[in-house]
């Protein structure tokens, strides 16, 4: 038998029953490697100890067990924040997160194999769109960062490479093993989004229960069209419609990430705007200090920093500050993007 282009990872419950029966193995078995792979975070086939070897041989001969392999890993396990470079099947590099903060242990994991949407600031919009990753492969990012991690991994966001939306049917599939397979609780994971309207409103429609977060990092319309290109096709008043359509539907709150750019939204007058426009919206802020990746952009002083804070501090909804983990290595908000070819 020839080796199966997918991993088993990748194969549905009825693709790995009918793999299962065409090799001889017996449907019980099936609950067994579940087991193996989710709950004890296996590498390899042959790790399994409670199956026989001629069955573990003849699985490992028909496919691989993993769509990815780590190929780099960026920090050490002393450290609080590690960037893990994977390959895909097809020979794709990807770059996924893990940080630990006391109780907290969190995965920011990829979408997609570079990024069609060209925010101006985000190291990934460098790479270009390549390709959407599978559900299988959005998985086992999370399974493989959690057997490196030593802890047990608390949190999963949507916030590495790619856009989550414009892969929305292999990421909502992604997610929902990741609630149902491994155990993780809807309100865990959080995908982002820079504003693919009609997909808010479909993740609305559709009463996902994961967590939703919105790139929104401009008030004013021209403003955002120079750093976010994607304003052009969904407007501002477009997307300010859809996260109140999405509060409606589903009563949840959105995320609003807001990366603050030296001379570009900085201002207590930006931070008085989006009082203005989100005042209205039961939400909340999360304000991040942007990470340089050597372009146009820089950080604003600390002094500014304060000043835009201090312009939210009677805001009608929870701001918080992002200091991103992990700029060191480029493993901050905005800076995944692959360099080298391991």
């Amino acid at each position: 038998m020839s080796k199966a282009n997918k991993s088993f990872i990748d194969l549905d419950p009825s693709e790995a029953k009918a793999l299962l029966t065409a090799i001889g193995g017996e449907p019980f078995r099936l609950e067994q490697i579940h087991n193996w792979i989710y709950k004890n975070h296996v590498s390899n086939w042959d790790e399994m100890e409670n199956i026989p070897r001629s069955l573990l041989n003849d699985l490992s001969e028909a496919i691989l067990l993993h769509p990815l392999e780590i190929i780099h890993i960026t920090g050490s396990k002393t450290e609080s924040t590690r960037k893990f470079l994977f390959k895909t099947q097809n020979g794709h590099n990807i770059e996924s997160v893990l940080m630990h903060e006391k109780d907290r242990t969190t995965v920011c994991i990829s979408s997609q194999v570079g990024c069609a949407v060209d925010c101006k600031f985000c190291a990934t919009a460098s790479m270009g769109f390549i390709q959407n990753l599978s559900a299988g492969e959005i998985v086992d990012q999370v399974l493989q960062l959690e057997r490196e991690s030593g802890k047990k991994i608390t949190n999963v966001v949507f916030m590495g490479m790619g856009e989550p939306f414009l892969n929305y049917n292999r990421v909502m599939d992604g997610a929902t093993r990741l609630n149902q397979d491994l155990g993780f609780g809807a309100r865990r994971i959080t995908i982002s989004t820079a504003g693919i309207v009609p997909k808010i409103r479909k993740m609305a429609d559709e009463n996902r229960q994961f967590k939703l977060a919105i790139s929104l990092n401009a008030i004013d319309e021209n403003k955002r069209k120079k750093i976010m290109p994607l304003t052009e096709t969904h407007s501002m008043d477009d997307l300010m419609s859809a996260a109140q359509y999405y509060y409606q539907k589903t009563k949840r709150f959105i995320t609003f990430e807001f990366v603050l750019l030296e001379g570009i939204n900085d201002s207590p007058s930006d931070g008085k705007q989006l009082i203005q426009h989100l005042s209205g919206l039961p939400c909340k802020v999360n304000v991040i200090p942007y990470n340089e990746i050597g372009g146009e952009f820089s950080r604003p002083d600390e002094q500014t920093i304060r000043e835009f804070l201090s312009s939210l501090k009677n805001a009608p909804f929870t701001v918080t500050v992002r200091w991103s983990k992990g700029t060191d290595i480029d493993a901050g908000c905005g800076q995944l993007a692959i360099k080298e070819v391991a």
